[in-house]
């Protein structure tokens, strides 16, 4: 395939359409270096490659359709745009610095001059313009990527409504989700069973239509600050409607699908995301179930956290209790599920329990103080995923929730003990915050 316009003295251009296949990246990585080397412009050559390679892998990735890769070169610089057949507008991510996924946009808007976004009724084209490196704006504004509401409300769709929909849940829960699938992909690629790269499309744009409508939180999702004043009921949204297109609503159960197969491969070990909380994924099951009953006329449920987690619990880790239940001071041991594995009787005095034992097995949320559940659930779910420590060997004041429904603020001193490849404890020692 040769770039249109390969002898012209000025102005190159290349217009090409690509399948949606892994090969596409490469080969249009490949046209466009071959156009700026062959116009003498190897000072864009770096820049240039990366970017098309984001763009065209993130078409690949949320739209599986073909990829049209266009190109135009002359004095002023290079113009870039890269079309696909998905309707939903690229959108910045507040994810933490240290997440598997969410920082293509930032680093499209940190190398560029200009960069946006033009919707058209099949899909979209992501465009952006380099001069010299020199020239470069350190700081470019953000493109307006609002989505045009013309075009939205031609599109046939179901309204959903979601009742008492837990917001810092969502967000952690996207960011995990995004982060499986992305893994769940690379091993798709790698075997012979089914379309892996149509199903990470749809399922990704299952995920682009709830974030189109529901809100970040009000709190930063940073599993340092999360807690800071993450309280029910500023987290939560008491209704919110999604107009789900009638095209994507079969993705909500492909959505689950993954998702599903993807969390096996997590408890075995074969992909780096982490098993999540059962309460995240007892809220996606709640999110897709509302998404495909009502689109076939059910009446919206409002979301309340199952009493029981027994069918999303993995198995405890093999791990020896008695150094914690024997312990001569206030400690806590608990697993990656937040289940509660060892008490010792100072513990269990202080939260007002007469036997120790009445804590095993329960769930950390058992001590949390009921406005702080949701936040402590997105927390620690941030911090399983992002790998980011900072309760970890840090003492906090924090509320626990005594037996009798008081509270008391307690001293927290986390630390983490590893007690078989991938598999850890987290130990606990408390101490009254007045002491």
């Amino acid at each position: 395939m040769v770039p249109e316009g390969a002898g012209a003295s000025k102005t190159q251009n290349l217009n090409v359409t690509l399948p949606p296949q892994p090969a596409s990246v490469a080969e249009a990585r490949q046209l466009v270096r071959g156009l700026l080397i062959g116009s003498g412009r190897e000072d864009l050559l770096d820049t240039a490659v990366l970017l098309v390679s984001e763009l065209v892998t993130n078409a690949l990735l949320h739209a599986a359709t073909d990829i049209g890769v266009s190109a135009t070169l002359d004095g002023e610089g290079l113009h870039v745009g890269v079309t696909d057949g998905s309707r939903h507008l690229p959108s910045r991510r507040e994810y933490g610095p240290t997440s598997g996924t969410g920082r293509g946009l930032l680093m499209l808007e940190s190398m560029v001059d200009e960069w946006g976004v033009t919707q058209r009724r099949d899909g979209k084209t992501v465009w952006f313009r380099l001069s010299a490196a020199e020239e470069h704006p350190s700081a470019p504004a953000l493109a307006d990527t609002s989505p045009p509401q013309r075009l939205r409300s031609r599109q046939e769709t179901v309204p959903v409504e979601l009742r008492n929909m837990p917001l810092l849940l969502h967000a952690a829960w996207q960011e995990h989700a995004e982060a499986l699938l992305r893994e769940y992909l690379l091993v798709g690629l790698e075997s012979d069973d089914g379309d892996p790269i149509q199903m990470h499309a749809d399922a990704t744009d299952a995920i682009a239509v709830l974030e189109e409508y529901i809100p970040r939180p009000p709190v930063p999702m940073e599993p340092d600050r999360i807690m800071g004043d993450a309280i029910e009921p500023r987290v939560s949204a008491s209704r919110l409607e999604v107009p789900v297109p009638v095209d994507s609503v079969s993705h909500f159960e492909t959505l689950d699908r993954a998702i599903e197969a993807a969390l096996d491969l997590s408890e075995d070990g074969l992909v780096l995301t982490p098993p999540t909380q059962p309460e995240v994924q007892a809220f996606r099951r709640w999110l897709v179930r509302q998404v495909l009953d009502q689109a076939n006329g059910g009446i919206a449920e409002p979301w309340s956290v199952p009493k029981e987690h027994g069918d999303l619990l993995a198995a405890p880790p093999e791990w020896v209790p008695e150094s914690v239940s024997d312990a001569d001071h206030p400690a806590i041991a608990a697993d990656h599920a937040n289940r509660i594995l060892a008490v010792s009787r100072p513990a269990a005095v202080m939260l007002g329990y007469d036997d120790a034992r009445e804590l095993v097995g329960e769930r950390i949320v058992t001590i949390v103080p009921e406005r702080y559940r949701q936040a402590h659930v997105a927390g620690f779910t941030m911090y399983l995923l992002v790998g980011r420590r900072p309760l970890i060997d840090s003492p906090v004041v924090v509320p626990a929730l005594r037996r009798d429904g008081t509270e008391v603020d307690v001293v927290l001193l986390v630390r983490e003990q590893a007690v078989s490849p991938g598999r850890s404890v987290l130990l606990a020692d408390l101490r009254l915050a007045e002491d």
